[in-house]
Formats: structure tokens, sequence, C-alpha cells
């Protein structure tokens, strides 16, 4: 693949885009199903429904909608933004805004998902198998990708004389 990022830019490592296009698609598998979950049935999720882990309880929640939009939309369109921004194309081919929106994304992301984790343990009380899959697959891409950024940018490096 031909490289035509700006000289003062940093290569991606090949495992970085690998693992981060593909932890996008799996975030965004999981939630077409949750969305599909929601439109349709809390009985298409395989959980169980008593105790602690319980999706319905956390799918059906207050917490489950912002402004009225349903999490599981957000998580939707956050993961089909994600596929794009992590796509080999966006890494190796992006201008340097783009690199540096992908940065801002997955930390806004990371900080949505602190707020789940919160209202699932302190407000609802349960906990959903299938959203803590979006929580551990947003919370990896977030490491990949505040690790990778500041050395592509060449963040935190001193300036040529």
């Amino acid at each position: 693949m031909e490289n035509n990022l700006p000289a003062k830019l940093g290569l991606p490592r090949p495992l970085v885009v690998f693992g981060t296009f593909t932890l996008s698609i799996f975030g965004l598998g999981i939630s077409i199903y949750l969305t599909v979950a929601h439109y349709i049935s809390t009985t298409l999720l395989a959980c169980p429904e008593t105790g602690t882990i319980n999706c319905a309880k956390v799918t059906s929640s207050a917490q489950s909608s912002l402004l009225g939009i349903p999490v599981a939309v957000l998580g939707l369109v956050f993961f089909v933004a994600m596929v794009v921004l992590n796509s080999p194309p966006a890494w190796y081919v992006a201008p340097r805004r783009l690199h540096q929106i992908r940065f801002f994304a997955a930390l806004t992301g990371i900080g949505f998902v602190l707020w789940l984790i919160t209202a699932e343990l302190l407000i609802i009380g349960a906990i959903c198998l299938w959203c803590t899959a979006v929580h551990i697959v947003t919370f990896a891409l977030v490491i990949l990708i505040v690790n990778e950024t500041p050395r592509i940018l060449g963040w935190g490096t001193q300036p040529e004389a």
C-alpha cells in the first residue's frame, strides 16, 4: 500500500490498524444486535433476566435513552464512524485532522462507556452482558488509539530546529 501520509507524520503500526478495524467491526456487530433487540423485542437478548446480570432490565431502563435516542442507536452510530475512522485507508491516507478526530472520538466513546457502567452499577443495579462486550471493545479501541495517535502525529516530540 502506498503511503500518502505527509512526511512529518509517522506510520501507524499494521497490528494497530488491523486491531482497531477488527474491533470496530466487532463493536458494530454487537451494536446492530442491540439496536435490533431494542426495536424488535428484548427477548432477543440471550442473557439471564434475574439477579445482577439482566440485559432486559438494563436495555429497557430510563438510562437506555439519551435525549430520546436509544443508547443502542448511539452505539450503532459510534461504531459506524469508528469502522470508517479505523479503516486501513483512514490510517494510511488520512490527513492530520482525521487522526485527531479518531483520537477524540475514542475518548468520547470511553467517556460515554464510563457513564453507562456507572448507570448500570449504581442506578439500574444490573449488568447487561451485551453492553459489557461493547464496553470492552470500546476500552480496547481507546488503548490502541491513544497509544498510536500521539506517535503518528508527533505529539510530545521536540519541534525540528
